[in-house]
């Protein structure tokens, strides 16, 4: 089928145009821009939903013709709409180079699609499906966190906690004195020094096994002394009585230690009956050297179990010491790793729970609120106020407001549309673009003057004029001001946006606080969230 193209020229450079102004509902219609503009000069078109009321489900890639020294260049989207009724397409905002145009508004009619409900089958209601929330990077870093921690926690617990399973040796070291000289004995029984001939390594073991058993029951420096220096300590240990020793002991244990002796520095080497014979005589003298040991007093058994008391109390503090040590260590450098990622000053307010960062990060609302309907995202969703009008305006005047308010994040959003009833005189007045423009200079000084009467101090005023992405023009008035809070200034900050057609006045009041860097992040989404949409006539 062929285009039905209804031209509307703005100037020398844009153009645009629909393909027909009648649809039915859901049906595609094309909406045309054609620039000419310098082979030097950057063009810039729509994007994104600019088309309110109407959706554009498609962008079309620009296509470009040169034509002498300049472009011929012609965008075109897709917009459709599934309510039928008559709608206005916006003005949409065209820049070339330095200067910006604006296409005219075009009028579309959608008109229902007939349906025999006679032969259209009818169904149940589908259910609602769960829509996944989008996580945000706060949940993320806690996520994180309490992961960090849970395996930190268990390697100090497999580490350093934990009662780990005793190795051999382990196990041998904790049995008494006399034990381990036994097994020791055993173990050299089931050695192959004898069958080998080795008698320069059976004899250093077993005068090892006695030497030792020595060193920690009777001489403490049995093992670093000469078989002379060791046989003389035993003698004066006897005579002064601390250890019931034989004569004939001490003779054996003299005879089996020179003998060693010849065998490890002279190469002397005994029958192979003697080396087994000296082998029971160290067994028979262990058992005398015990016997001949004095039972420890009661204040030496005392002293003994405080020791060991002491030990533990020593060897825990130095694990508590060992985990408080590496846990300082990890949550710093978590701390630094997270920082050099997202921002320290972020990770300190998420750890601390921010408020602002719960909003700024949470589930936003995007709604339209009043009639013609504001559309605006906030982070929650706006509630009704009824305002009170006196009685001598209830007639003229009908207002609907709604407004949030985070006593913790300090911000404060209204969003209110006030209708006019006005004669058909007043109608006039105000037709015009300077009695509405004069008209919002006014409402922005009463603001003004209403945040001076709450005790508003030190307010800046600035004022520029906004433009919504669908085009629709404003005020905005915005500066900064200090509040008297429990009689501390606290910073603060203010945009009002004012908006003025034919008999209906929209405005968006913002508040938050001056040094808040996420209400500031907060308050450029929603100012750049503003859409408004024309009632439908």
């Amino acid at each position: 089928m062929a285009f039905l193209f209804v031209p509307f020229y703005l100037s020398a450079q844009v153009k645009s145009s629909i393909d027909s102004t009648k649809i039915k509902i859901g049906q595609q219609i094309t909406f045309k821009v054609e620039v000419e503009a310098d082979t030097t000069d950057l063009v810039v078109f729509p994007e994104g939903q600019t088309f309110v009321p109407l959706e554009m489900i498609e962008s079309y890639k620009v296509d470009t013709t040169k034509n002498d020294a300049k472009y011929q260049l012609i965008k075109r989207y897709g917009l459709t709409q599934f309510d039928s009724g008559s709608y206005t397409i916006p003005r949409q905002k065209i820049i070339i180079g330095t200067k910006t145009f604006f296409t005219d508004s075009l009028r579309v009619e959608v008109n229902n699609i007939d349906v025999d409900t006679t032969k259209q089958g009818l169904y149940d209601i589908k259910p609602f499906i769960e829509v996944q929330k989008k996580s945000s990077n706060r949940w993320l870093i806690i996520l994180a966190i309490l992961l960090a921690v849970a395996l930190v926690a268990f390697l100090l617990y497999w580490f350093i906690w934990r009662k780990k399973p005793l190795t051999e040796e382990a196990k041998i070291a904790l049995l008494p004195p006399y034990d381990r000289a036994k097994l020791a004995l055993k173990t050299l029984d089931e050695s192959t020094y004898l069958e080998n001939s080795e008698l320069k390594d059976y004899y250093s073991e077993l005068t090892f096994i006695i030497r030792k058993y020595l060193d920690e029951k009777v001489y403490d420096k049995a093992l670093e002394s000469t078989t002379d220096e060791l046989i003389s300590r035993l003698n004066l240990l006897k005579d002064a009585n601390q250890i019931e020793l034989s004569k004939d002991d001490i003779r054996n244990l003299e005879t089996i230690l020179k003998r060693a002796d010849l065998v490890k520095f002279a190469k002397s080497a005994p029958d192979v009956e003697l080396a087994k014979l000296d082998r029971n005589t160290i067994d028979i003298e262990i058992d005398h050297v015990k016997e001949a040991l004095p039972e420890p007093t009661e204040e030496e058994k005392l002293l003994n179990e405080q020791y060991k008391q002491e030990q533990e109390r020593k060897k825990k503090r130095r694990k508590i010491w060992i985990t408080v040590l590496i846990s300082v260590l990890l949550i710093i450098a978590t701390f630094v790793g997270f920082g050099m990622k997202y921002g320290f000053s972020y990770v300190k307010d998420t750890l601390t729970g921010h408020e602002s960062i719960a909003l700024l990060e949470g589930d936003w609302v995007r709604s339209e609120y009043g009639v013609p309907p504001i559309t605006i995202s906030t982070p929650k969703v706006l509630k009704r106020e009824v305002v009170e009008l006196p009685e001598e305006f209830k007639d003229k005047i009908k207002n609907t407001t709604f407004r949030y308010v985070s006593l913790n994040s300090g911000i404060d959003i209204q969003v209110s549309t006030t209708g006019f009833n006005y004669s058909e005189e007043e109608k006039k007045q105000q037709a015009t673009d300077e009695a509405k423009a004069q008209e919002l200079l006014a409402t922005s000084e009463k603001f003004i003057e209403r945040l001076e009467s709450q005790g508003a101090k030190d307010i800046t005023v600035k004022r520029e004029q906004f433009i919504t992405p669908n085009a629709a023009e404003g005020l905005k008035t915005y500066g900064t001001m200090n509040l008297d809070i429990k009689g501390v200034l606290e910073p603060a900050s203010y945009a009002i946006i004012l908006f003025k057609s034919e008999n209906v006045r929209q405005q968006i009041i913002l508040q938050w606080r001056k040094n808040d860097d996420y209400a500031n992040q907060m308050i450029d989404r929603i100012l750049d969230s503003i859409e408004l949409k024309k009632a439908e006539e």
